[in-house]
């Protein structure tokens, strides 16, 4: 078994050297949001409703700020998972409100609606959407970015993508998502890690006909300037969520969230939430230990209170890659659980996708034996994926 752990070539606001590039770009990415010119002229006189969160930002200012300040007649946010300020904890419903800076109607998008229904839209000519993403298909946004373009299909409202750089760009593994496990943390058929920005994924959702009933909604797409390609490596400037805090959480987590569907847990309720992992059902001779706790991104955390043991991720070994996907440390925790009847939970078919995952890792396979079965699926969705890139690979 491999020895290496994930690693990241990414910074988030405040970086720690060991996740900064070697080499970092040029000149930073432009993101969609800073290109005002390429999309004012399609919210002029319109009704405008922002799909949004604390990362939809140009330069220091929130978007919605900086709209309001321009004149654009903003009518509604939507709001998705973890609230249009992102500080609601992990699964929370979001509840309907008003920003109280700018005074413009917040509707949730993460509750018991999804998707926006024909009374949110009355007031809505053109949808914009900003947020960042960081490529795993169980992150919530892209499936609030399929519902929303659905709803505009439906209701033949335009749809206008800011398109921001993907942190995991390079990279496209994993298992494809089978139909039968179709839900809110994957809609469509991706492998985990689709290595798509938002603007790419908006495209293959239309071109593949993906929405329901086929529809295609008027799509607008302002790409990443500055000779983005998906091998640039791209320093986040606010956390995309409440636990992901780092650049190295980024990167371990389309890896490490798979756990999320066991009995193992992924340090919520610890100040390095998917930078440590470990469960009271794991050898006590584990290098690791931490208790869960609640905290302002998990207030009641998997496992509250108790002793886990298990692994520190959050040290890169030299010369790991910066942006990988593996069943490693799944596999690991399998193999080591003192409880592994109770190791899988109902969600873990969710977050796989598939049928097979659980089974291979119960049947003791190696990880070259387990991806070896996912290349089919993922030689196809590569071969898809191509059609609908907008910036090289390298």
């Amino acid at each position: 078994m491999n020895t290496w752990l994930l690693a990241a070539g990414l910074a988030l606001a405040t970086p720690s050297p060991t996740f900064l590039p070697s080499q970092p770009p040029a000149r930073p990415p432009l993101v969609g949001a800073a290109q005002l010119s390429a999309y004012l002229p399609l919210l002029k006189n319109q009704r405008v409703g922002l799909v949004v969160n604390q990362t939809s930002r140009v330069g220091r200012a929130h978007l919605v700020d900086t709209l309001k300040s321009l004149g654009v007649n903003l009518t509604a946010i939507f709001a998705p998972e973890h609230g249009f300020r992102g500080e609601a904890a992990d699964g929370a419903t979001i509840a309907d409100g008003r920003d109280a800076r700018s005074q413009v109607p917040v509707r949730s998008v993460y509750g018991k609606t999804k998707k926006p229904t024909p009374a949110m839209l009355a007031d809505v000519d053109v949808l914009v959407f900003d947020i960042q993403d960081v490529g795993a298909r169980f992150y919530t946004f892209i499936s609030t970015l399929h519902y929303i373009m659905e709803a505009a299909a439906e209701q033949n409202k335009l749809v206008v993508v800011l398109d921001r750089p993907n942190p995991n760009g390079a990279l496209v593994d994993g298992p494809v998502l089978e139909a039968k496990y179709r839900s809110f943390v994957g809609l469509d058929p991706l492998p985990i890690c689709h290595g798509l920005t938002v603007g790419e994924l908006a495209g293959m959702l239309n071109g593949e006909k993906w929405l329901t009933g086929g529809r295609a909604c008027r799509l607008k797409v302002v790409p990443v300037g500055g000779g983005y390609t998906h091998a640039t490596p791209y320093a986040l400037p606010v956390r995309p969520s409440p636990n992901l805090p780092t650049a190295r959480a980024v990167a371990l987590y389309p890896s490490v969230c798979l756990l999320e569907g066991t009995n193992v847990s992924v340090g919520r309720g610890t100040d390095r939430p998917f930078e440590v992992a470990g469960a009271p059902t794991q050898p006590p001779t584990r290098p690791y230990q931490f208790t869960p706790r609640p905290n302002a991104g998990s207030p009641t955390p998997p496992l509250n209170g108790q002793l886990c043991y298990g692994l520190d991720l959050s040290r890169p070994a030299p010369g790991e890659p910066a942006q990988t996907f593996t069943v490693r440390y799944l596999l690991d925790f399998y193999q080591q659980s003192t409880d592994k009847p109770h190791f899988f939970s109902k969600y873990f078919g969710e977050l796989s996708g598939n049928d097979s995952l659980r089974a291979q890792v119960i049947a003791g396979r190696s990880e070259a034996w387990i991806r070896a079965s996912w290349q089919p699926g993922l030689m196809k969705f590569r071969a898809l994926r191509k059609k609908y890139l907008l910036y090289p690979e390298k």
